[in-house]
């Protein structure tokens, strides 16, 4: 028994032990960019010669963060609404209905939730250029539909699954159709969950790298695929600019993320998704 006692401490004081670095590490890489992107100069000491906002200036104009931010909330915009409107009234279908085939459509949505989106990035770019939408907003909307409409279905079967038939046979009763059941009927009890599937798919578009990136032009770019050119592309631009615009983007996203967090339990997702 004390050899027990003593191993699980030490398995105890090692998981912890590594989870401090962990957490260390990533606390000190984003503090680094934080830093960084206020300080002057910054060479042989802990922290820079100076602090100054100037960098925010320089990457809003340089990099035209205007219109980037405005991109980008258009098309975020765009592909939690199509999202929505196509993956509600699918997830519905699917939760209600047996039918032939039904595991098959199941592990087609979740597929491309599981493979890398580089894998079916690069044929789905081909295609969207060869049709004219490669290089636009549009093209960009469409990719990321891929993945962000079989993420609505999959989180809201679950959801669905958890009310109760009979109060859809009761308004049938009382003369609803399918189209006055969902919108009076489900939609006010599928609120938090069409809310989790809005603010998750949100952030998952946001951060979408790979999509956005293959399939967008020079005015179609979202804030992370214009942060990747300005770190890769030709040209000298000042560090502490790139790290502005890092932390304009990883803010962004964040406030989104704690957001989703305020309003939604993941163990209460996970826990739905069980039963």
């Amino acid at each position: 028994m004390e050899k027990l006692a003593v191993g699980s401490r030490i398995w105890t004081t090692a998981i912890w032990t590594f989870l401090c670095f962990m957490v260390v590490n990533i606390l000190g890489l984003i503090g680094t960019v934080v830093v960084n992107s206020f300080g002057t100069h910054w060479f042989d000491s802990w922290l820079p010669a100076g602090f100054t906002i100037r960098w925010y200036h320089a990457a809003w104009s340089e990099f035209q963060l205007t219109d980037l931010v405005t991109t980008t909330v258009e098309i975020v915009a765009a592909v939690v609404v199509i999202s929505i409107v196509i993956g509600v009234p699918a997830a519905y279908a699917i939760a209600r209905r047996d039918f032939v085939g039904k595991k098959i459509v199941l592990l087609l949505f979740i597929l491309p939730l599981l493979i890398p989106p580089i894998t079916y990035g690069i044929p789905l770019a081909t295609v969207l250029y060869r049709s004219g939408l490669g290089g636009t907003m549009n093209g960009v909307i469409v990719a990321n539909l891929v993945p962000s409409v079989p993420f609505v279905i999959l989180m809201m079967i679950p959801f669905i699954e958890q009310i109760d038939p009979r109060v859809e046979a009761a308004a049938r009763v009382f003369g609803a159709g399918t189209t006055r059941l969902l919108l009076y009927v489900l939609t006010p009890m599928l609120a938090p969950g069409i809310l989790a599937a809005v603010l998750l798919t949100l952030v998952r578009t946001m951060s979408m790298f790979e999509l956005s990136f293959l399939t967008s032009g020079p005015t179609s770019q979202t804030l992370v695929v214009a942060l990747y050119y300005s770190v890769f592309a030709a040209g000298v631009r000042a560090g502490q600019s790139i790290d502005a615009m890092a932390v304009v983007y990883t803010v962004s996203t964040l406030v989104w993320v704690l957001l989703a967090l305020r309003f939604i339990n993941p163990a209460q997702i996970v826990g739905r998704a069980k039963t």
